[in-house]
This record gives C-alpha cells, structure tokens and sequence, in this order.
C-alpha cells in the first residue's frame, strides 16, 4: 500500500461517515453506496455462492470526479451489504480512475479486469479522444472479493490496432473451449463505434483475435460491451455514444441495447437491427454474470451521463445514482425479455388480489414507497396508471408512453418528459417501486421502462377494467 493509497482510504471513509443516511429518497431495495456518486456497474459475478457487485464511485463528490470501485455482497440479490472501497486509482496506469470492468470466477479466484484512466495534463492541443489521454487494460485477482493483490498492466494505447482513438475500454471476459476471450468497446479515430475482440490462453498475455461491427457506422463509441448465450440465442450488448436523427433524437441522449448474432462472433458473424433493453429515461452501461444454477442476470445504472434534460434533487444530499433491480434475461417465445429477479418474491407480501368481477376497473393504493404491482389480462388494450400524481403510464394508439405531467426540474419529475415504446398489443403491465425510482416490465418483460422519480407522497391509481391486480409489499 503507498501513500496515496493511504490518503485515499482516509478520505473516503471520513465521507462516509458524515453521509446523510436518513436522506428523504435512498433506495430501500436498489444497490447505492452511502454517499456521493455512483455510476457503471462492474465485476459482476457469484463467487463462493456470495453475489459479488462493484461500482464506479465518487465519495467526495455528488455529481462525478475521480473514480474508484465499491464494492457490496449480497445472498439473494434483494438485500445489499456494502462493505467499503475494493479498488483506488493509486497507480501511474490509472491514476485518473479505475474505470469499467469485469471479474471472471475460476478455480476461486476471482480475475478482474478493469480499464485504468489516465488523462495527461490540461493542453489546448489535447482534444482527449486521439490525444492527451491513456486507456489502459488492468488485472488484479482476489480470493474473497475484497482483498486483492499487486495490479497487473496488460495492454495500453499502443497494444491496440493504430486505427483506433484512445477511447477502448471496458473489458468484459468469458471462457470458450478451453480459451479465454476478452471484449472491449472502441471509437475509431473515423469516429465509429465497434467491438474488439482478445484472445488468450492463461488470461495475461492477450492478442487481437476479432472486430466487431455494423456494416455501416453506428454511434462514434460503443461502451460497457458484453457477451453471451441464452437458450442458444447471442447476444452482443453496447452501450451506443452518438446516434442522431429520427427516433434517435425523441430517445436517450445515449443508448443501452444488443444486437442478435448470427453465425460465430470470433469469426464470420451477422449483426441484427439493434434493439433497446430500456425505453425509460435512466438506464446505461449493464453488464451481465451468469448464476452457479445457471440464470443470466443484468444490472444496469439508473442513470444517464452527458444529460442536461433533466437532474436529481439527491444532489444537494450528498449522493446520486442508484443501479437497477437485478433482472434475469431470458427467451420465451421467440423473444429476449427481462423479469426481476425470482429471490424478490421471497421478501414480498401480498396486500391486494383483485380478480375478475371483484375488480371494478379502478385500483388505488396509498401509504406504499415499495412496492411490487402486476396488472394481468387487459382487455382491449384499456390501461392507464398514475403514480404519485405525476408519473403516468398509459397505453394509447399501439404506443406504451411513460410521461411526467410536470416538467420542472423541481417537480417530481425533475425534469423527465416523455418516453415511449411502440407495441402492437398490451397484455399485461408490472410496475416495480421503489422510494425514488420505477421500472415498469411489459408482457411479460418483452420491454422495459425505467426512471428515477421523487414523489411528495406514495399513492399509485390504475385504471385497466376487466383486468387482474396483484400488488405486493416487500420487506426486509
């Protein structure tokens, strides 16, 4: 351990000793560190049976700065206990931050790899895309997760194909056959988005093996890449930077989505359309582990960089950024879909099940920040669902719309407007709570709408006649 290091440690736990714990709108059931900022989600794993998740954090400001990794355990996914900073920028290769990255399980122990930040000083000549800055692949091992030894440099600038600017990073890694492979997002100095793809055999010395892409430019950046199989369908995940024109612009000022595979992404491979995991306003850069009983689960950040749209009033708190509820991918019938995790239902009780006749085709609750909310069998398309007052959810049109009525950056909405997905029939709708975020699963997860909101009181009233309703409470 040297100084800095030292210092760091010093720093961060006096932060978060001074953090506001009773802050009117923290979370209850979504992962967030104790104060200041909280972005991309990293080393996702189950390690020992123990559910591993890292985070870019900032503990000495509320909106960003130097970035180190947090790190929480959990035994179900439900209920996260921090427990304290696992990784500093205190080496000369990521000295400005220890940026996105991935942990591979083997053997017990656990490999991550992670992008170390490094921006050279402040010139005019430095435009930090092709000059003044270093993005350099990192390894450091644990056994428990959250002791690690010496960092390891692997790869810097110069190991990359000279075609490329200096934004590759975020490496995720897998094991096929016996070898290991390594993908990474890159932004060519042509300004286009695509995937690179290392090769390695003892998960240190590593060679370009693929490149991915689209065969006509798509975005300038693809961030926080990924990997994988489910039901023998492929994915390739990106966080898309600089989409522009037509829906683009009615969207996210940035992108989280994936491509379908066809044939094999090490060699000959095809691209799909890309497809959103998210419509809402805050959603960006997941990234997926598989279970040891087999499941893939995804957790993505509950917020959006670059945005001016919109804000959070957590900010004057302390703290901002929450992730995602942890969501299980899955194929049923053809299609990709994204449910809560299934240990949710183990802390649920139920409060309310309306069927039937009993359902007069209006529900109200109030008094619940938390809660788990499935409407079933909506006929004819009817439904319409208001939140707090402010946030409504409607079908109309072969359009699911989730609006605020109130646009002011001082309102609940603090600043959301309107996002939308198109969906040829609505069949059923669960709305996920928490204190100061919603995440709203369609048929069955086929789409998915998040946001953060920041309601004066908890009260949800939905409208869907002839339909079911089931809503739950979760507790500790």
């Amino acid at each position: 351990m040297n100084a800095l290091t030292r210092d760091l440690i010093r720093l961060t736990e006096k932060a978060e000793k001074s953090a506001d714990a009773d802050s009117r709108f923290r979370q209850k059931i979504h992962l967030m560190p104790p104060t200041g900022w909280l972005n991309d989600p990293n080393g996702l794993c189950q390690h020992g049976g123990v559910f591993h998740a890292y985070f870019q954090y900032s503990p000495f400001n509320a909106e960003g700065g130097v970035k180190m990794w947090g790190h929480c355990t959990s035994r179900d996914m439900v209920r996260w206990e921090y427990q304290g900073t696992a990784l500093y920028p205190d080496q000369p290769f990521d000295c400005h931050g220890v940026y996105s990255g991935s942990a591979f399980a083997e053997d017990g122990v656990m490999y991550v790899y992670y992008t170390g930040n490094v921006k050279l000083e402040d010139r005019e000549d430095y435009d930090y895309i092709n000059t003044g800055r270093e993005a350099n692949t990192v390894l450091v091992t644990s056994r428990d997760g959250q002791n690690f030894g010496p960092k390891q440099l692997l790869m810097k600038n110069t190991d990359y194909p000279p075609d490329l600017s200096l934004h590759v990073r975020d490496p995720k890694v897998w094991k096929d056959h016996g070898t290991y492979y390594m993908i990474q997002g890159a932004r060519t100095k042509a300004d286009t988005g695509q995937a690179l793809i290392f090769r390695s055999e003892d998960r240190i010395n590593w060679t370009l093996h693929n490149r991915v892409e689209t065969e006509a430019p798509f975005g300038y950046m693809w961030e926080c890449p990924d990997y994988f199989e489910v039901s023998g369908v492929k994915l390739l995940l990106a966080s898309v930077q600089g989409l522009t024109g037509g829906v683009w612009d009615e969207r996210n000022v940035y992108q989280s989505g994936y491509f379908l595979v066809g044939g094999d992404i090490l060699d000959e491979y095809r691209l799909s359309e890309y497809r959103l995991w998210d419509y809402g306003f805050d959603y960006y850069a997941p990234q997926s582990f598989e279970t040891e009983d087999g499941r893939r689960i995804q957790i993505g950040w509950m917020g959006m960089p670059d945005c001016e749209e919109y804000t959070n009033p957590t900010i004057k708190d302390g703290w901002q950024h929450c992730f995602t509820f942890p969501r299980e991918i899955f194929v049923e019938d053809g299609k990709v879909r994204q449910r809560p995790v299934r240990e949710l239902e183990e802390r649920e009780r139920q409060i309310e099940d309306v069927q039937d006749d009993a359902f007069s085709g209006l529900f109200i609750k109030e008094g619940y920040p938390v809660y788990d909310l499935t409407v079933d069998r909506i006929s004819e398309n009817r439904f319409r669902a208001v939140l707090a007052d402010e946030l409504v959810l409607e079908y109309t049109g072969r359009r699911f719309e989730m609006r605020f009525l109130n646009r002011n950056k001082s309102s609940v909405s603090a600043g959301r407007g309107l996002r939308y997905t198109e969906l040829e029939r609505l069949e059923n709708v669960r709305i996920l709570a928490d204190v100061s975020s919603v995440e709203v699963f369609l048929n069955n997860g086929e789409y998915v709408l998040t946001t953060r909101y920041y309601p004066d009181k908890a009260c949800v009233r939905v409208e869907a006649e002839g339909a079911g309703v089931k809503f739950n409470i979760i507790e500790g």
